[in-house]
């Protein structure tokens, strides 16, 4: 048995939905009920209920080859991968790395790369969290997930997700951190030729709208949704319009597929 934590259900494709960066499953939890789908969610190693894997070695690499064990557990030979911020990241890696187990691939508020200063950035985010404490990056993580409207109406769901976040082993978050500073899938993805598509908040400041031209352009000028208000974690904030670009994904898909 595999030690990620996983939740399977829905009829249909079959899609992947990988969260965001100290968070768990729950941020697709208002884009799911809106897919027709067979719908896999996770929490990716050092996550949520997931084990760290007996590592804190931590790469993109290891996380896309996570998910191929995943699918075998589950008995997929392969599914569209939809991935929200760090889980775009292991999107992509997946898709390099399992050409022939990806289907389609979709991009919800991520890079391919963080930028010349991502290695120190986060290093220094991992800093903070380890001489401070990570509940120390509670403000600067809420005002970057969503709109201040959101923040204001949205009392429930800031307190799950801030318990999600502050229960973070903190090796784990700082080598999730280091992680994302190296990561760089820039050259490598544009050698992915599936079905894709990326979407991204407006305002996002984590991954701007120009990062996410970047990934479309990168994916043979993939379709580019930028929804309107919406910070970094769009899934959440947007659900409808991520899961309408994720329905036209799967049409293409299945339009590729013959299915």
């Amino acid at each position: 048995m595999s030690f990620l934590a996983y939740d399977r259900q829905g009829h249909g494709p079959r899609v992947v939905l990988i969260h965001s960066l100290a968070l768990d499953a729950h941020v697709w939890s208002r884009v799911v009920p809106l897919l027709d789908a067979d719908i896999l969610t996770y929490d990716c190693r050092g996550h949520g209920r997931s084990g760290n894997g007996g590592t804190t070695d931590f790469t993109t690499k290891l996380f896309a080859g996570d998910l191929a064990g995943l699918l075998d557990e589950v008995g997929w030979e392969s599914a569209t991968i939809v991935g929200c911020s760090m889980g775009g990241c292991v999107a992509q890696d997946f898709a390099i790395n399992y050409p022939y187990r990806t289907d389609g691939i979709g991009l919800v508020d991520t890079t391919a790369w963080y930028g010349p200063d991502a290695p120190a950035s986060w290093a220094e985010r991992a800093r903070t969290a380890r001489d401070k404490g990570i509940a120390s990056l509670v403000g600067f993580q809420q005002e970057r997930w969503f709109s201040a409207g959101f923040l204001a109406r949205e009392g429930e769901l800031l307190e799950r997700l801030t318990k999600t976040f502050v229960a973070n082993d903190i090796d784990g978050y700082a080598a999730t951190c280091h992680m994302l500073g190296a990561t760089d899938l820039r050259e490598q993805l544009t050698g992915v030729r599936k079905p894709a598509t990326v979407v991204v908040g407006e305002h996002d400041p984590a991954t701007p709208v120009a990062m996410a031209e970047d990934l479309a352009k990168r994916l043979d000028d993939a379709p580019l949704t930028v929804i309107e208000g919406a910070q970094h974690l769009s899934p959440l904030e947007a659900p409808e319009q991520v899961a309408a670009a994720i329905a036209d994904l799967l049409s293409r898909v299945d339009g590729v597929t013959g299915g």
